[in-house]
């Protein structure tokens, strides 16, 4: 399991949708005895709760109450997975120590803030680790194509917005274009992904046609923002013209394969892995 051993307990910091839960499936899977979760309020889901032996409700913001939860219960390694709604990063109502944590911050974006709520952490104690070492085997590698093949416009298409996307995410604008016919019609901002796709998808037209790239920054943390694509993904590129997502081999979690395959089908979408 790279360079971590698996540790007998384990604390999650449980974002929204499915990843917390598959994480928690896949650490107990893989000799974790003890999972010990915090999840958060209209964030987190309650199916979390069969999967831990221990889970503590907060809201977004109440960082002292989220270290004293691991370090009350001995907790010494932790994961965060899972998205936390970026607006709600920004529409907190932040305890004190939250508060001397975001004035110290000359740039507020999702990466800063979490990396310094890991600085906080580690001072009490409590390290927080990469969940890869359990979620590789749940992540494709390269040349994985659901879906259509692609037109030989399409796969242009592809080609351009991989460029324009590692651009972009080296800039820390965003990780996610959408484009058609060579022109740029969205880019990933502090809206968030399903917000870009929707946009892109829409400026393509009614015939649609629209690709959309997805990759990871350079020196992406892994830590606390690891890319998935789940079907709500695909069904936002369905409603709204993209035909085709493309992710990074393996720096993409692929949220149940099979889900993903019969939506591919059923809207005739391409998703498809592209080397590093």
């Amino acid at each position: 399991m790279s360079d971590h051993v698996s540790p007998d307990t384990l604390g999650i910091i449980a974002g929204n949708r499915s990843l917390p839960l598959m994480l928690a499936r896949q650490a107990r899977a893989m000799g974790v005895k003890r999972l010990v979760a915090v999840a958060f309020d209209n964030e987190t889901s309650t199916e979390l709760a069969s999967l831990v032996d221990e889970i503590v409700w907060l809201k977004v913001g109440q960082l002292d109450k989220l270290i004293e939860a691991f370090t009350s219960r001995s907790v010494k390694q932790c994961v965060m997975v899972g998205q936390i709604a970026p607006s709600n990063l920004f529409n907190l109502r932040p305890d004190l120590r939250a508060m001397k944590l975001l004035l110290r911050l000359k740039e507020k974006n999702a990466h800063t803030i979490f990396g310094a709520i890991g600085d906080e952490l580690r001072s009490d104690g409590v390290k927080l680790i990469s969940a890869m070492p359990w979620l590789i085997p749940l992540m494709p590698g390269p040349g994985i194509r659901i879906g259509a093949k692609l037109s030989p416009e399409l796969a242009a298409d592809v080609d351009f917005g991989y460029r324009i996307a590692k651009e972009v995410s080296r800039l820390e604008i965003g990780q996610l274009v959408v484009v058609k016919g060579g022109t740029v019609l969205a880019v990933e901002g502090f809206e968030g992904t399903d917000k870009c796709l929707t946009r892109g998808g829409e400026l393509a037209g009614k015939e649609g046609g629209a690709v959309a790239v997805k990759v990871a920054k350079e020196g992406h943390d892994m830590r606390f923002d690891i890319p998935c694509i789940g079907g709500r993904t695909l069904e936002i590129c369905a409603k709204h013209g993209v035909s085709v997502l493309a992710t990074e081999a393996g720096k993409t979690l692929f949220l149940d394969q099979p889900e993903l395959e019969k939506l591919c089908q059923k809207h005739k979408l391409t998703l498809l892995t592209l080397p590093q």
